[in-house]
């Protein structure tokens, strides 16, 4: 039992949390049974399985990136609430 107490107390230091005795007494057996089932996956025998980072394959549905035709200035300015010499007027944010 000391080690599940050492194995909890490093997961609580890398999640940086706060646990008090109780949640510590509570959650103890509960880590316990998921190392327990770990153990249990480590014993397969995963010889010739590729690694993958996801359960299925993954692929981009992005668009081609094409040159296209881009707003007018007169229609980006259009939208803009405030306006100056052909310019955006935004609220200063830096002093």
């Amino acid at each position: 039992m000391p080690t599940m107490r050492k194995d909890l107390q490093h997961a609580v230091k890398l999640a940086r949390i706060e646990l008090t005795p109780e949640e510590e007494a509570r959650l103890g057996p509960q880590l316990g049974d998921i190392l327990k089932y770990v153990d249990k996956l480590n014993e397969l025998d995963v010889e010739g399985v590729e690694p993958t980072a996801h359960a299925v394959p993954l692929t981009n549905v992005l668009r081609e990136d094409e040159p296209r035709e881009s707003l007018s200035h007169e229609a980006a300015m259009r939208n803009a609430p405030k306006t100056s010499n052909g310019l955006f007027i935004v609220p200063k944010i830096v002093e």
